[in-house]
Order: C-alpha cells, then sequence, then structure tokens
C-alpha cells in the first residue's frame, strides 16, 4: 500500500529502478485503467473451469476417434478390410509377410517425424513435460494433429504400444492450444495442458480419479484449488464420453479375485521387490537402447522402420506383441495363461516394446508394461505355488498389484498406479496389496536410480532436472511478524545525508545491520525509507551532504503487515522490485512495528532446513549423558 503519493528525487533499484520516469516506480505510484487490473481469482477458476470442461470433452472425443483410427489401421494391415472396430491383431494369417508391415508403419512414422514434427516421437507424457517447464506451457498446434494419426499408424501396423500416452499428449495439446487462443497466464496455460492430459487418462481406461492423479503428479506438481477444480472437471467429462461412447465398463475385463490378505502378505514383500528392480532395469534398458539408435550410420528418418524390422520379427514368433494388447492383458489380470505362455509374453513384449520405443517411434507406454508387468506377477504367483503349494496365491491378484507398482516405480507416480489398479478392479480388497507393493517397488527404485525416472530421463539428459516431491511452502506458514525485525532503527528526515552517512561509515550497530532505514516525523511517524543507493545518489547530485536524507529517500512504500504470511510480503517485493519492506499496523499504517528484509526471508528457508537435517538429541542420549 502506499503511504504518499509524492515522487522522489532519488530511486535505489533495488526498490523499483533508479531516476525513471513514473512507469518505473511500481504498481504502487502508476494510475492503472480498469482493463489493467486483473480480475478476481474466483472468476478466474469459474473461467478455466469452463475450458476445463470443453477440454475435457475434446479429449474424450480424441480417445474414442483414436481408437478408431488404430482398428481403422489395424483392419487394413493385417486383416485387408476395412472396418473401424478395434480388434488385434494376434489373429492374422499374414505368415512370415507380417514382418514387413510394422515396417511399413515405421516408415510412414518416420516421414511424418521428420517433416512434420520431431515432437510426435516418444510416448508423450515427458513431451508434455518438457513444454510445462520450458515452454511457457506451449504446444504447437500440429502436434495435436499428428500425434494421434502418427500413433494410430504405428499401433494400427503392430506397434507394441498403447493408446493412452497419444492421448495423453494430444488432450494435453488440445488444452495448451485453446490457453493459447484466449489471454491465460502460463501457470492458467499449465491447468489446461494438465487438464487435457488427465481427462485423456480417464478417456483410455475410464479410471478418473487415476487420471486426476496422474496430472498432478507429473505435470502440475502441487494441489491447489485453481488447479484442481478443472482437473477433477476434465477428468469427468471426459470419463462421461467415454462412457457414452465405448461403454460403462472398465477397459479390463477383471473377475473377483482373492487378494489373500493376510497369509499373501510375506509374498507381497518378495513382490513389490521384484516390481522394483524391474522397474529400474526396464527403465534404464529403454534408455540403453535409445543411446545404441543414436549410433546408426543413418538418417533418424529411417530408424523407426529399423526398431519396425526387429517387432516384426518378434510378432512373427508371438503375435501377442502385436498392437495395444489389452485382450491380452485381460487374459492375463484373469489367470488365463500358463506358466510358459506368461514368461514369453513377459519377454517378448518388454524387448519389442524398448526396440520399438527407442527408434523413436510414436506410442504410449502404459499398456505395454502393464502387460508384461502383469505377466511377471502372474508367473511369479504361480512358481511360489509351485514352490509352497499351501501359500494358494491367486495369479489375477498378483498380476493386478505387480501391473500397478511397476509402472508407478517406473514414473515415480506411484499413488496414481495404486488408484489406477484399484478402479479397474473396483475391488476395496485390492488396496491393502497394492499400497504395500507399490511403495516398496518406489523405494527399491529410489535407491537403484535417485535421479531419474523413466518420464525424466529424457529431460535430465538435456539438462532438465524435475523435483518431482512437492511440499507445503514454508513462506506460506510464517508469519511476518515470526521474522521481522521488532526494534529496526529510525531516523529523523531532517538528517542530512552526510551525517547519516558518517554514522554508517562509523559501523553504528542500529544503522549497519539494514541496508534499508525508515525515516519518521517529530512524531515517529513513518514517512520513508532511505537505503545505501540512495545515500550514493544523493551524494553524487550533492557532495556537501546537506541535502535531508527525506528528500534523498523514498516516500512512496509499499508495506507489509504483522500478520500476513511471508509469500505476501515476498510477493509484494518482487511485484516492486525491492528488497525489504516497513511492517506497519494495520489499522495505522504509519505506525512502525518492525521490518522485514532479505536476510528475514533467508531465515524462514534456514528454520526449515534445521527442519529437516537437524538431529535433536534423544531421550535415549539424554539419559546417556545424564
Amino acid at each position: 500500500m502506499s503511504l504518499a503519493r509524492s515522487r522522489p528525487r532519488f530511486r535505489d533499484p533495488e526498490k523499483g529502478g533508479s531516476s525513471a520516469p513514473k512507469a518505473a516506480l511500481g504498481p504502487t505510484l502508476v494510475k492503472r485503467s480498469a482493463r489493467d487490473i486483473p480480475p478476481p481469482a474466483g472468476f478466474r477458476i469459474v473461467l478455466i473451469s469452463f475450458l476445463a470442461a470443453l477440454v475435457g470433452l475434446l479429449a474424450g472425443v480424441i480417445a474414442f476417434v483414436l481408437y478408431r483410427l488404430i482398428g481403422f489401421f489395424t483392419n487394413i494391415a493385417f486383416y485387408h478390410r476395412v472396418s473401424w472396430l478395434l480388434t488385434s491383431a494376434q489373429h492374422n494369417r499374414l505368415g512370415i509377410s507380417v514382418i514387413a508391415v510394422p515396417v511399413v508403419g515405421g516408415i510412414i512414422v518416420g516421414f511424418m517425424a521428420k517433416y512434420g514434427s520431431p515432437r510426435i516421437k516418444g510416448h508423450g507424457i515427458p513431451e508434455a513435460m518438457e513444454a510445462v517447464l520450458t515452454n511457457k506451457s506451449k504446444i504447437q498446434p500440429r502436434v495435436a494433429l499428428l500425434k494421434p494419426i502418427s500413433a494410430a499408424i504405428a499401433i494400427g501396423t503392430g506397434g507394441p504400444f498403447g493408446a493412452e500416452g497419444p492421448i495423453i499428449q494430444t488432450g494435453g495439446a488440445v488444452g495448451s492450444v485453446i490457453g493459447q487462443f484466449l489471454h491465460t497466464t502460463a501457470s492458467e496455460r499449465k491447468v489446461l495442458l494438465a487438464c487435457g492430459a488427465g481427462a485423456g487418462m480417464a478417456a483410455t481406461f475410464n479410471t478418473p480419479i487415476a487420471g486426476v492423479i496422474l496430472a498432478i503428479e507429473l505435470l502440475l506438481f502441487e494441489f491447489k484449488s485453481r488447479s484442481f477444480i478443472p482437473l477433477v472437471i476434465a477428468s469427468t467429462l471426459a470419463t462421461a464420453v467415454h462412457m457414452q461412447l465405448l461403454g460403462q465398463g472398465p477397459m479390463f475385463v477383471v473377475h473377483a479375485t482373492d487378494f489373500g490378505i493376510p497369509h499373501a502378505i510375506p509374498f507381497y514383500l518378495l513382490l513389490g521387490g521384484l516390481c522394483g528392480v524391474a522397474a529400474v532395469g526396464f527403465t534404464r534398458l529403454l534408455y540403453w537402447t535409445e543411446d545404441q539408435f543414436q549410433h546408426l550410420p543413418f538418417d533418424s528418418l529411417w530408424w523407426p522402420a529399423v526398431g519396425a524390422l526387429a517387432l516384426g520379427i518378434i510378432g512373427f514368433f508371438v503375435p501377442r506383441v502385436f498392437g495395444v494388447g489389452y485382450d491380452t492383458i485381460s487374459d492375463i489380470l484373469n489367470g488365463q495363461l500358463v506358466l510358459k505362455l506368461l514368461l514369453i509374453v513377459m519377454a517378448a513384449k518388454a524387448v519389442a516394446l524398448v526396440v520399438s520405443l527407442g527408434s523413436g517411434t510414436s506410442g504410449g507406454l502404459l499398456a505395454p508394461m502393464f502387460m508384461s508387468s502383469a505377466a511377471m506377477g502372474c508367473a511369479f504367483a504361480i512358481g511360489i505355488d509351485r514352490i509352497f503349494p499351501w501359500a494358494h496365491l491367486a495369479p489375477g491378484a498378483f498380476a493386478i498389484v505387480a501391473m500397478g507398482a511397476v509402472f508407478g516405480a517406473a514414473s515415480r507416480a506411484t499413488f496414481t498406479f495404486i488408484i489406477f489398479a484399484f478402479e479397474i478392479t473396483r475391488d476395496y480388497n485390492s488396496v491393502l496389496p497394492l499400497m504395500l507393493v507399490s511403495v516398496i517397488a518406489e523405494g527399491i527404485a529410489i535407491l537403484l536410480m535417485p535421479k531419474a525416472t523413466i518420464m525424466t530421463e529424457k529431460l535430465a539428459r538435456r539438462g532438465l532436472y524435475i523435483h518431482q516431491d512437492y511440499e507445503a511452502d514454508i513462506m506460506q506458514q510464517v508469519a511476518v511478524s515470526e521474522m521481522m525485525d521488532a526494534d529496526p532503527p529510525t531516523i529523523s528526515g531532517k538528517m542530512q545525508i552526510g551525517e547519516l552517512t558518517e554514522l554508517i561509515a562509523h559501523h553504528d550497530p542500529a544503522l549497519s545491520r539494514h541496508q534499508g532505514i525508515m525515516i519518521v516525523d517529530d512524531n515517529k511517524r513513518l514517512t520513508g525509507i532511505v537505503t545505501r543507493g540512495d545515500l550514493l545518489r544523493a551524494l553524487e547530485a550533492d557532495p556537501s551532504g546537506k541535502m535531508p536524507v527525506l528528500e534523498a529517500g523514498t516516500r512512496a512504500l509499499t508495506v507489509t503487515y504483522p500478520d500476513e504470511v511471508l509469500h505476501t510480503a515476498v510477493s509484494k517485493m518482487l511485484r516492486n522490485n525491492i528488497g525489504r519492506l516497513p511492517v506497519v499496523d494495520r489499522n495505522d499504517e504509519k505506525r512502525i512495528v518492525g521490518y522485514i528484509g532479505r536476510p528475514g526471508i533467508m531465515a524462514a528457508r534456514l528454520r526449515r532446513w534445521n527442519e529437516e537435517h537437524v538431529r535433536e538429541i534423544g531421550w535415549i542420549r539424554r539419559q546417556h549423558v545424564k
């Protein structure tokens, strides 16, 4: 708040400029028109929520269209018929010529990536994360068009991918484009992008809660009303569209199963360790494969075709690796595959995925990892039952738990995939083993791969390190009164600058500890503030040092109050480009109650650091000392 409207003769750059014209004095001195004043925060939430509803509806439609496109290309490529229904490629009768089908798709995707947009490469989520981090949540409109088409071609010609990654990226691109079309902030575009991504997840698997949490854990890294409300709206509407167009049931049909709690807990502990190792191994194998493609002696345009050739060879022997494989996942979750076939599917799908995705083609990562990890969990339960017949483990239960735990650990989105696995089973009994196995797997993944995840490794190689943990900001929890100097020095406005510089030069303890000194009148009422920068410029203008400090300092002040949180005070400093604030009584804005500067802000950070790292002496040690 401004305590005076007179314009100062000298300004400290730390307080909003030097001797700049009126526009440089900051919002406390500039008269703004009505259209320059931002609307209330509540209005923006309502507006973004309406836009999120639109994004959610579009994401649901995009999911439906992409499924139909995948069905169209699958029927054309493997069955030479025209149909839009999503079907499995494993029942084709092409014989050895099936090897050429993925190669054709790989060539087409290679040309699209080369001459359309390289952003269509990959499985989608890291690209959305990169847009949030480096490009203010701006995604090119053509990505929203080329990504689903390239993914439909890649998957329809046998690519071992899921549709969810492209739908997530395309939904995020649609949200970003809508945000760019209107007047929005970077944070609002990020919310719209996340709404599109979360809605894409929800529309793919009919899992609205997991869609919301996925967006929070992998794109937003915050839990605020401004983002949570639009996310829920977008995810709900996308799921409603899914129900209307694709049916009300979950993507995977899972029969009732016995999760064996509590007698199976020891085996779930073992499964957690196995899932953690599998998550790390798969991540490293994927990026090692990408590195090998970088060494190929020809243009990257042909890399997807090379990966597709390897896929075709694998698919000739194991047709279940072709396509999204939702039917195979359902078979695994219901324990309908024998141990030998489970092991073949687990290995073949994993190798086909890393070779195909590592080549730079377009497709989703979730469904193929679900297939491999579910097969691993199912095989684990069958193997344990053979070794310990008394265990009576349900293979389907262990498949469901492993499916959520491996991808959760690999992506550090554990909560998302606990909820995801629960939503597809709709069985509350699955929650306990899901939580136990998932957190053990994540702990092992953090131990073995602490700096990156399957989502962030690519970004980390470009120097973009993502802090995926989020917590309450200490600035939002500490009041100004806790960190302010309650007895700051003050000087009379009549004092000359020469006198003040003499006091500072002789290290007056009251004046030396602050860069800014508050100016008061004869009644000890706040009238201004002067900084050392003000004094230097004043001495240049008046070497005699007889200028009053009030004339040298700033009389148009931004202040804070003792009951405000530090976050509010810091925001005022940033908006006005200043490094300190007088703390005044809220009911009498010229009565000084304190002073807050950068040291006070850093002291709050130091408090949080001490809380996390400084160990206090425990009771046992105290007794020993006594």
